[in-house]
């Protein structure tokens, strides 16, 4: 009777792990996931969060490991080179407020980002689609969004070196349509190193290389908005691919 039980007792060894758990298809961002964001946004506290945590888990945090997981499995031919993962892609909803005059504990968003694989920097300053819904807004894109010196000398020397790949990209017609230009701060002046007379001198001039679209709040409550992201991610692939080489 003794080694029944020992057989039959829960083992950590026998459970799987996160990557191994089952994420159902994605049927949309729930409604709910919305409410809990607009009511989180008004009680940004510890206690409140914790008496609330489980319908946090439920209606925000699982929905979007179920869209994560669908968008690895749509994903995996068109960008093999892109990670998409439930656990790792998604941003913690913990805000870091060491440094912030705001000292609020949590983001009142759920995000993704999806780097390219075998890089090691932060979600903000590697290359990567992004993923972030919150009420009232819907964004859907790429690129860097926090690149550190060394990277924005290599962007800058990369358009400045050759010109015609990154113009291929930024020009193509798709890319246009979709996406208009490039979104991002710029310096006021030419950087260190280039003239302002530069025939490319409007790009150098960025401090963010990122591109996206927003989307009406609505569409990501239907099971096509997976699709819908899939369609976005694939239009800023070429772009992608080129900031990846510009680093390497």
């Amino acid at each position: 009777m003794e080694d029944r039980e020992e057989r039959s007792a829960p083992s950590k060894m026998n459970r799987p792990a996160l990557e191994e758990v089952f994420f159902p298809p994605f049927e949309g961002f729930p409604e709910e996931g919305l409410s809990f964001l607009r009511r989180l946004k008004r009680n940004n506290n510890r206690p409140w969060f914790q008496l609330h945590k489980s319908e946090y888990e439920e209606t925000v945090k699982f929905p979007m490991q179920c869209l994560i997981a669908g968008l690895a499995a749509r994903m995996s031919g068109e960008a093999p080179e892109f990670v998409f993962d439930p656990k790792r892609s998604l941003f913690r909803i913990y805000r870091d407020v060491r440094f912030s005059r705001n000292k609020a504990p949590y983001k009142t968003n759920v995000a993704a980002a999806f780097g390219a694989r075998g890089k090691q920097a932060g979600k903000e300053d590697s290359p990567g689609f992004y993923l972030g819904i919150e009420p009232g807004e819907v964004f859907i894109g790429g690129g860097i969004y926090m690149p550190w010196g060394e990277q924005l000398k290599r962007i800058r020397h990369s358009i400045a070196d050759r010109p015609s790949e990154f113009l291929d990209v930024v020009r193509a017609p798709r890319f246009r349509k979709i996406f208009g230009e490039i979104i991002g701060d710029k310096l006021t002046k030419a950087p260190l190193g280039f003239p302002k007379e530069h025939p490319m001198i409007g790009y150098l001039r960025y401090k963010q290389f990122f591109v996206g679209i927003d989307v009406d709040e609505k569409k990501c409550h239907s099971p096509r908005f997976q699709e819908t992201v899939a369609g976005v991610f694939a239009d800023a692939l070429p772009f992608l691919r080129w900031l990846v080489g510009s680093l390497r």
